[in-house]
């Protein structure tokens, strides 16, 4: 651990896995989403062991919805969003995927919040914009993240970015983010590695880390109770 000017910088995934400092983001893991995803049974369960590991070692866990809004609602860009994703040159054709009511929109049933844990719905790809994220995470003394989920290149990506420009250290968790295109996640990796601003790693080490987190919590309980 670096130290400067009364702060404390950390450099590895070791130092920036901290109960009190880190926490778990789960990205779009909705049924819908899933099912656009070449592996997304296996992105589900990488997901899955990093939440799992998350929950032992005490680490906060927060589960990120994409919602559309009906048509009449969407604006300008939702609408052009909702057109090129949808591969219509027509507003007439745009079926809004992710209403509330629509089943694509709920979480996948592997992985289903806690009590003690939160779902925030958002209309954008940056989980911070117009979202309680970041208050939260400020409230609660967070400086750093984990990300999971799914799709790197569209919503992982940005968040990322926004994240380090209000001064969050991301972590990415490469093997447990999906892509619906393959070339687009990799240079989107690519770009997010030379900017430099975030940390790499990949399930089996960032669950090592959280479970060595769980030992040491778990240690000091028993020594409380004696």
């Amino acid at each position: 651990m670096q130290h400067a000017f009364g702060l404390d910088i950390p450099r590895t995934l070791e130092e920036v896995c901290h109960p009190h400092r880190m926490a778990l983001v789960v990205y779009d893991m909705q049924i819908g989403i899933l099912s656009q995803i070449k592996n997304g049974q296996e992105i589900t369960a990488q997901v899955l062991r990093v939440v799992e590991a998350a929950r032992r070692a005490g680490i906060r866990v927060i589960f990120m919805r994409h919602m559309s809004v009906p048509k009449e609602l969407m604006g300008v860009a939702q609408l052009r969003m909702a057109m090129a994703w949808q591969r219509t040159n027509s507003v007439d054709d745009i079926n809004p995927w992710f209403l509330p009511s629509n089943p694509a929109f709920q979480l996948t049933p592997e992985l289903q919040p806690l009590p003690s844990e939160a779902v925030f719905d958002k209309i954008t790809m940056s989980a911070f914009e117009s979202t309680p994220l970041n208050i939260v995470l400020r409230d609660c003394g967070i400086n750093a993240f984990a990300i999971v989920g799914v799709a790197t290149e569209i919503g992982i990506d940005p968040t990322v970015r926004h994240a380090s420009d209000l001064g969050y250290i991301p972590v990415i968790v490469t093997d447990a983010c999906g892509a619906g295109h393959a070339e687009a996640a990799r240079q989107s990796i690519a770009n997010l590695e030379f900017a430099g601003d975030a940390l790499f790693t990949d399930v089996a080490s960032i669950c090592q880390v959280f479970e060595s987190l769980a030992t040491k919590t778990n240690a000091g309980s028993s020594e409380i109770e004696r």
